[in-house]
């Protein structure tokens, strides 16, 4: 009998390694503005630069209906190693230090779009017992490996001084090497037989499988919307420090959405998937309404962490619901998936942003109108109990 416990430690750590570079980068900006002289604003380009590459890669990964897993995921981590090692010597190299910093980031963005595309079919595949606890769990360590890094590079910084960013850069490059050997040596299945596998022109023809993406894009968007503001919202109402605000904003979010999934992951194998996401996303919109309205500056935050615990499950059930109800959908599902969900988590902070600035940088305006991707997922939601409630799940994909 094949041991798929190697499997599974293979993909949490290659979701800790999308977190990692993620959320690393962004702690340099400081220390790449100090020692290079980019501008800050400049610096934006970097998260523009990674989530643009990583939607390439998940679009290019939806073209491919047969995708060869275990050569894709072990390349995913040789280049998220690659662009985290190569960031410390490599914009020395180039006249400009941005041309080298852009290039790590574009080479380990595929890395992390391949981890995301891959790392759920994976487990999927895999003979668990409770496929939507195992892939709430999953995805539950993107949060903990978010939690880590920002909790390990602030330490280390106080420690042995921002300066010193380049050993710190190496030693987080050592989770993805290291799960090269567990990649290469775990049992990996097909996700779907090769013949009976969808391409992504026949998933995308059929009218069902756009409530499902429109499901993905609302969690994205929930997700990130509150996830990429909460340090700026820490340090705007609570009056804290950015390196307070660091902690108390995203490291908060992440550790309270990794609580969300590592909950459902544990004890939701006797729940409904749909009805309990349902739940969540009115949790999740009220969270949004007491973030943006509340006067309270400390309710306000608290609203924040709530959105975090609601927001745990959104993720990983939509590609639960979506996979256990187009069971042929095979890698150009999961692929598209991602897509969706890179979009929203696109899309949510955007409207933030621009909100924000229409009123005057008041952010709590911007929590407001990013209220809208909960209530959208709810409504997603019921539209699927109730077309479902009326078809049997097994024949409903039909074109």
């Amino acid at each position: 009998m094949r041991d798929y416990r190697r499997t599974k430690l293979a993909c949490y750590l290659g979701f800790v390694t999308q977190a990692i570079v993620a959320n690393f980068t962004p702690l340099l900006f400081m220390a790449f503005h100090r020692e290079y002289h980019i501008p800050i604003a400049r610096l934006a380009l970097i998260p523009a630069v990674f989530y643009i590459v990583q939607l390439f890669t998940d679009f290019l990964c939806a073209k491919f209906k047969d995708i060869d897993y275990r050569k894709s995921i072990i390349i995913s981590e040789v280049v998220a190693a690659l662009g985290l090692a190569g960031m410390a010597f490599l914009p020395s190299v180039f006249p400009d230090p941005m041309v080298g910093i852009l290039v790590c980031v574009g080479v380990y963005a595929v890395g992390s779009g391949l981890i995301e595309v891959l790392c759920s079919p994976i487990i999927e595949a895999c003979p668990f017992p409770d496929k939507e606890g195992m892939m709430s769990l999953l995805h539950s360590f993107y949060c903990w490996g978010a939690v880590g890094v920002i909790l390990g590079s602030t330490l280390f910084f106080s420690l042995f001084g921002l300066e010193n960013w380049r050993i710190l850069t190496c030693l987080w490059a050592l989770i993805p090497l290291y799960n090269i050997i567990n990649f290469a040596t775990c049992p990996i299945e097909p996700i779907v037989p090769d013949a009976e596998s969808m391409s992504m022109s026949s998933l995308l023809r059929n009218r069902m499988f756009w409530l499902f993406l429109l499901l993905m894009v609302a969690a994205g968007a929930s997700e990130s919307s509150m996830a990429q503001w909460t340090s700026a919202f820490a340090e705007a109402s609570l009056g804290v420090d950015k390196s307070i605000g660091d902690l108390a904003g995203p490291c908060g979010f992440a550790f309270f959405m990794g609580l969300g999934r590592l909950w459902y992951g544990k004890k939701g194998q006797k729940m409904d998937l749909t009805a309990y996401m349902t739940g969540a996303g009115v949790l999740c919109f009220a969270a949004y309404l007491t973030a943006s309205l509340s006067s309270l500056p400390l309710v306000s935050f608290a609203g924040c962490m709530v959105s975090g615990l609601a927001v745990g499950i959104m993720w990983p059930g939509s590609i639960s619901l979506t996979s256990a109800r187009i069971p042929e959908g095979g890698t150009a599902l999961f692929a598209l998936l991602a897509l969706a969900g890179d979009m929203g988590g696109t899309l949510g902070p955007s409207l933030v942003g621009l909100c924000t600035k229409s009123a005057e940088n008041d952010i709590q305006s911007g929590l407001l109108a990013a209220s809208f991707f909960p209530l959208m997922l709810v409504v997603c939601l019921i539209a699927i109990m109730q077309k479902f409630n009326r078809r049997d799940t097994k024949t409903i994909f039909t074109s």
